[in-house]
């Protein structure tokens, strides 16, 4: 429980410095609990997990506040709505392509005037035509218009872009390709893989599957028919099309029911088939933020599964949560986030009472054919994943 109310302050601690402005005065505040010792020897324990909570609570704000500053100090958001300028910089996502049209992030190193050459850092999100093709790691010059991102009528895009750490938007710019392969080498490979896969699955399977195999397994949507857009949103299904980290929890889920159906509980192969199947779906889905999240979730909830330490999979999933605040605060107000965590605490405290009740019920309903029965409990398993 300890692990749980501290993982919880850290957390606390992250939404009050979001909303409110607080001095280092909050430190000192939290630990005066200490000074009670003295007098409350018989509460001595208690005082020191207080004050240990209230410490953290303090750290979880300053942490926001560090990160808000952190943020501001960046540069690039000052040439906004202000003309024509040049920058140098890096592709630092993996390019979006449409049917007209690529966007990408921008990480500025360098911003050109005249013949002189200024460190600038920052980010923005760039709108270009479908050609020529650009990657991730790819080192370019561009010349355009920066502008402050502005909301839909139905979407708070400037929001949207401001939890990634992006204040400006360039649309279709010059663009000149000064130099490849300078991002992560890891993100490089697996890029390319998803690439290929890209390419593979378009040889292999017609329209409309292709674009929604391409959807589901690889979490490209831009090649999926508007027809079957529509489609899916008039039944409420358009979550099918994204991979999120919601997606990933129900998806593991599913398929360890199936292992246990196959392997049954007594060996842990299906904790390792389900360990397996978790990186590797996250590997070919791009690794990006949300299902890399959503990834270590599920790897601390089967890890407690196979340690047999599943009454400790709630406060490792706190703890999770917490680390990943403290790498980047702003992960908090992130639906994605918010939707992964929520389903993974209902795998571990309700889906096992859902399972449980679901094959007692179908084995006082059918006792003499097992194939009945097990098929049965596969449904069950499911239904209450």
């Amino acid at each position: 429980m300890t692990l749980i109310f501290i993982s919880i302050s850290w957390l606390l601690g992250i939404v009050i410095g979001s909303y409110l402005n607080c001095s280092f005065m909050i430190i000192f505040i939290s630990i005066l609990p200490l000074a009670g010792i003295p007098f409350l020897r018989q509460h001595r324990a208690t005082l020191v997990l207080a004050s240990i909570c209230l410490l953290f609570c303090a750290s979880g704000i300053l942490r926001t506040q560090a990160n808000a500053a952190h943020l501001n100090s960046e540069k690039l958001r000052l040439y906004n709505d202000s003309g024509i300028i040049q920058i140098e910089g890096v592709v630092e996502s993996d390019p979006d392509i449409r049917d007209t049209s690529t966007s990408f992030q921008f990480s500025a190193r360098s911003v050109i005037s005249k013949d002189t050459t200024e460190p600038l850092s920052g980010k923005a999100m760039v709108f270009t035509g479908k050609y020529p093709d650009y990657r991730y790691g790819d080192m370019i010059r561009v010349t355009g218009a920066l502008e402050t991102p502005q909301n839909f009528s139905d979407f708070d895009y400037k929001g949207y872009l401001n939890e990634k750490g992006i204040r400006s938007v360039i649309s279709y710019p010059k663009i000149v390709l000064t130099e490849r392969g300078q991002g992560n080498k890891v993100l490089s490979i697996i890029y390319d893989l998803r690439r290929k896969l890209s390419q593979s699955l378009s040889l292999a399977l017609p329209e409309p599957q292709n674009a929604l195999a391409q959807g589901i397994l690889l979490g490209l949507r831009s090649t999926i028919p508007q027809e079957l857009k529509t489609a899916f949103s008039k039944t409420g299904t358009t979550h099918i099309l994204a991979i999120s980290g919601l997606n990933l929890s129900i998806f593991i889920g599913i398929c360890l029911a199936i292992g246990i159906w196959i392997f049954g509980r007594q060996r842990s192969i299906y904790i390792w088939l389900g360990l397996a199947i978790t990186w590797i779906y996250t590997l070919i889905s791009g690794m990006n933020a949300p299902v890399i999240r959503s990834a270590l979730m599920v790897s601390l909830f089967l890890i407690a599964e196979l340690l047999g330490r599943q009454r400790q999979a709630l406060s490792a999933l706190i703890f999770a949560a917490a680390v990943m605040t403290a790498v980047d605060p702003a992960v908090l107000h992130d639906v994605s986030f918010q939707l992964s965590f929520l389903a993974m605490t209902g795998l571990i405290t309700i889906s096992p009472g859902l399972i449980g009740q679901g094959r007692t019920s179908t084995n006082k309903m059918i006792r003499k054919n097992n194939f009945a029965r097990a098929t049965l409990n596969l449904c069950t398993d499911s239904i209450g994943v």
